[in-house]
C-alpha cells in the first residue's frame, strides 16, 4: 500500500540579482512586508518570503560591518547586499544581527514559515539495498569532490540576477518531497526535476563559475556540474548526457553548459536542478518563476 500526505512540516533527516521592483496593491505590500519583516526601524531591508526552502535578499543598514544569522557570520557586499537561505527543515526562528561602526545592534527576529512537502509512504518496502566495500569506497570520494568544489569562493554577481529555467518542459519532481520506507525517512528530494529528451541543452541560470565536471558520471549523480554564483549561492546540474564547460569558466546567465540525459541513478532522461546556499538546500522553482513555453 502507498500513502501519499501533504504535509506542512517536514521530517527531519540527514541532507546532502534582485527581482524587477513592482508596484503592489496595498493589501499585498503588507502581506509582503509581513513574510520578509520589511523595512523597518533597524535599517534592515529584506525581500523574498521567508520559509523553509527559501532565499531572501537583504540590504544592511548604513555602517554595518558585520551581520550574523543564529550566530553565523554572513558575507556582505561593499553595497551592504547580502542573501539569507533557508533550508527545507529550517526552524520556525532565525535571528539576525547587524553590528555597526559605533558598536550597536540591529536586531530582526524572523519567523521562518513551514514548507508543504509531498510525502510518500511505503511501509512495505526497505530504505535501501546493502552496498558492497567498493561501493561506499567510490561514494565516499564522490562526496569528497562535491565538498571540496562548493568550498571554493569565486568573484562573481551571479546572485545579484533573476535565475531563468536552465531548460523548459514538464516537472516531473519537486523539492522537499520524501519518501518514509517502512516507518524510517529517506533522503528528501533537493532539487526541481524537468523531463526532456537527451540531448536537450542546459543553459547557467546565473552568471557564475565552473567548480566542478564530472567527466566520469558519479554513482548517483551522473555527468555532474557544479557552478558558483557568488555570496554562498551555487547550482548543481545532475544525469548529464555531457557537459560542454570545464572546471574554472565563467559563465553566464542562459548559456548553454550541458545537455540532459539519464546518467546516474534515473529512471529517464531528465534534469535535477538543485540550488544550495552556504550547504543549505533552497527551492529553485519559486526563484525561476513561472516557466516559460519549452524551447
Amino acid at each position: 500500500m502507498i500513502r501519499v500526505l501533504l504535509l506542512a512540516t517536514a521530517v527531519p533527516v540527514a541532507a546532502w540579482g534582485m527581482p524587477p521592483a513592482l508596484t503592489l496593491p496595498a493589501d499585498t505590500a503588507t502581506q509582503a512586508a509581513r513574510e520578509t519583516g520589511g523595512a523597518r526601524a533597524d535599517g534592515l531591508m529584506l525581500s523574498g518570503a521567508v520559509r523553509q526552502g527559501g532565499l531572501v535578499r537583504g540590504t544592511a543598514p548604513a555602517g554595518t560591518t558585520a551581520l550574523t544569522l543564529d550566530g553565523e557570520t554572513l558575507a556582505m557586499a561593499p553595497d551592504g547586499r547580502f542573501l539569507i537561505g533557508l533550508d527545507r527543515d529550517a526552524p520556525p526562528t532565525a535571528r539576525l544581527v547587524a553590528t555597526r561602526v559605533d558598536g550597536t545592534d540591529s536586531v530582526r527576529m524572523l519567523a521562518v514559515q513551514p514548507g508543504t512537502w509531498r510525502i510518500q509512504s511505503l511501509p512495505t518496502l526497505p530504505k535501501a539495498t546493502p552496498r558492497t566495500a567498493e561501493q561506499i569506497a567510490r561514494r565516499a570520494d564522490e562526496i569528497a569532490q562535491i565538498v571540496a568544489a562548493r568550498a571554493t569562493m569565486h568573484a562573481t554577481d551571479g546572485w545579484r540576477q533573476t535565475p531563468v529555467w536552465p531548460v523548459t518542459g514538464r516537472i516531473s519532481g519537486v523539492f522537499g518531497s520524501q519518501r518514509i520506507y517502512a516507518g524510517e525517512p529517506g533522503a528528501y528530494h533537493g532539487g526541481v526535476d524537468i523531463a526532456r529528451p537527451t540531448g536537450t541543452p542546459v543553459a547557467s541560470p546565473l552568471d557564475g563559475v565552473v567548480v566542478l565536471a564530472a567527466e566520469v558520471p558519479f554513482s548517483l549523480e551522473g555527468h555532474l556540474l557544479l557552478i558558483d554564483h557568488g555570496m554562498g549561492l551555487g547550482s548543481a546540474f545532475l544525469h548529464l548526457s555531457r557537459i560542454d564547460v570545464r572546471v574554472g569558466d565563467r559563465v553566464t546567465r542562459g548559456q548553454p553548459v550541458g545537455a540532459i540525459g539519464a546518467t546516474g541513478r534515473a529512471t529517464g532522461p531528465h534534469l535535477h536542478w538543485a540550488m544550495t546556499w552556504n550547504g543549505r538546500r533552497i527551492d529553485p522553482q519559486p526563484l525561476a518563476g513561472a516557466m516559460a513555453v519549452n524551447r
